[in-house]
């Protein structure tokens, strides 16, 4: 789906990065999730919100196999299109993403199957980076600074939402402590 697409039918917003800590949409419940058949990765070069066409920085997409534990987000019917239209122009700026509605599995409390809006990476895309070294990962972050800010803030922020899901990802702890310890610009 894009951005001229027709409403799609959800209950839900999948949020795996940024969404989690900065949705920036009204919802009426939030729980932690697993959407089966992709994964959390940086692997999407920021040529807006964490970089530039010059300079880009290095931002988390939904790449398909796996599973990925995040935040769903429910959402009042009535605010379904308001949050549509968020996203699309918070998401698909670039267009890197497909919009698309996958199953969910909401974890706490009653464990349930729902239907949520997600943004899964499209490999076609010029932006998308794939499976970077970490090191190159770690170059593109320092410096990555766009509309919504450094990327080193984004990559921290993420990190520090994962850690209070119980959520554990080696490369970006790995990053982040590279990030917090100053090794890196070393």
């Amino acid at each position: 789906m894009n951005a001229t697409s027709e409403m799609p039918q959800f209950e839900w917003v999948f949020g795996y990065g940024s969404l989690m800590w900065r949705p920036g949409f009204d919802f009426i419940e939030k729980r932690p999730a697993k959407l089966i058949g992709a994964h959390r990765a940086l692997c999407v070069y920021s040529h807006v919100h964490r970089g530039s066409p010059e300079k880009p920085g290095l931002v988390l997409g939904l790449d398909y196999g796996g599973a990925c534990r995040g935040i769903a987000f429910r959402i009042d019917k009535k605010n379904r299109e308001a949050t549509v239209r968020y996203l699309r122009e918070r998401e698909q700026v670039t267009s890197v993403y497909r919009e698309v509605v996958r199953p969910v599995l909401l974890l706490e409390g009653k464990e349930d199957r729902s239907r949520a809006l997600c943004y899964l990476v499209d490999r076609s895309h010029a932006q998308y980076a794939g499976n970077l070294p970490r090191e190159r990962q770690l170059e593109l972050i320092l410096q990555g600074n766009g509309h919504s800010g450094a990327n080193p803030d984004y990559v921290l922020a993420t990190v520090k939402e994962l850690e209070t899901l119980g959520i554990r990802d080696a490369t970006l702890e790995w990053l982040a402590a590279r990030l917090k310890s100053g090794t890196a610009r070393s």
